[in-house]
């Protein structure tokens, strides 16, 4: 349970620094937590915990010379067959790697799989990525025109329940990002995209480094550089997915603009009026 309740911290710190101010949490939930903190034991709670942080050094990509396709069907095989990228992955899941245009303006890029993502292993399929793709639509383009990533291949893991499925999500540790960070920087050497977009905090302290700032609102909407590319900094989707205003709205699109202007999209009056 510890480990757990470590994950919940993670999680609610993560939340402020993008300026998350109140959660829902069930009745179920908050008994737990009750019994958590009184050192009580429920039943069926949860099974051993999470495999530890990656102890093997960061790999080293030498891909062959040839098409973008073939450097990219090439990444993919080592990154699907990554030992250890398979030894986080739980029986019936996916590794999950990047998808979209080789030639994609515009790259984006996430944390880490959820749920959705790690069965069926795309990157944002579930409700944030089905947001994500709307976000796109609103640009002028659509999915298979952008490429799409995660910082990490795997669902970072949580304890599981009696019939060992996992709920909820955790963000990566630092040790679980730096491994995989350099095929996130191989699929940016094989796209050379115009602009790349960091989607939430976790994943731009995976780019920028940890440390580099304490909330989101210090480096969202300005431009930085990773991999020898413009980097815009915006929220993640699942921001809006709890925060349906208007205002927070436009503060994504405002970024997207920006992304749209660098990467030489036409941006019409109607699109800059969005959610004003």
């Amino acid at each position: 349970m510890r480990h757990a309740l470590n994950a919940i911290a993670e999680e609610l710190r993560r939340l402020k620094a993008v300026g998350v101010e109140c959660v829902n949490v069930s009745e179920e939930g908050l008994r737990r937590l009750r019994a958590a903190q009184a050192g009580r034991k429920l039943p069926a709670v949860d099974a051993p915990p999470p495999a530890p942080a990656p102890s093997a050094a960061p790999p080293v990509i030498e891909l062959p010379a040839g098409s973008k396709a073939a450097r990219w069907a090439a990444l993919r095989e080592i990154v699907l067959n990554d030992p250890v990228c398979l030894s986080h992955v739980r029986p019936g899941k996916k590794v999950v790697f990047g998808v979209g245009s080789l030639d994609a303006r515009i790259m984006f890029v996430g944390e880490a799989p959820g749920a959705e993502e790690e069965v069926q292993g795309e990157p944002f399929v579930g409700p944030a990525g089905q947001l994500l793709t709307r976000m796109i639509a609103a640009m002028g383009l659509d999915r298979a025109s952008v490429y799409i990533g995660n910082i990490m291949n795997w669902r970072p893991e949580m304890p599981v329940n009696a019939n060992g499925v996992q709920f909820g999500n955790r963000p990566p540790t630092p040790e679980e990002m730096t491994y995989c960070l350099p095929y996130l920087v191989k699929q940016i050497e094989v796209v050379a995209p115009q602009v790349i977009v960091a989607l939430g905090a976790t994943a731009a302290q995976g780019l920028l480094g940890f440390g580099a700032f304490k909330t989101l609102g210090e480096v969202r909407g300005r431009w930085r550089e990773f991999a020898g590319k413009p980097l815009m900094i915006t929220y993640h989707p699942s921001y809006i997915l709890r925060n349906q205003s208007n205002r927070s709205k436009r503060m994504i699109w405002e970024d997207l603009l920006k992304v749209m202007e660098r990467s030489d999209l036409p941006v019409s009056e109607k699109q800059r009026g969005y959610f004003l």
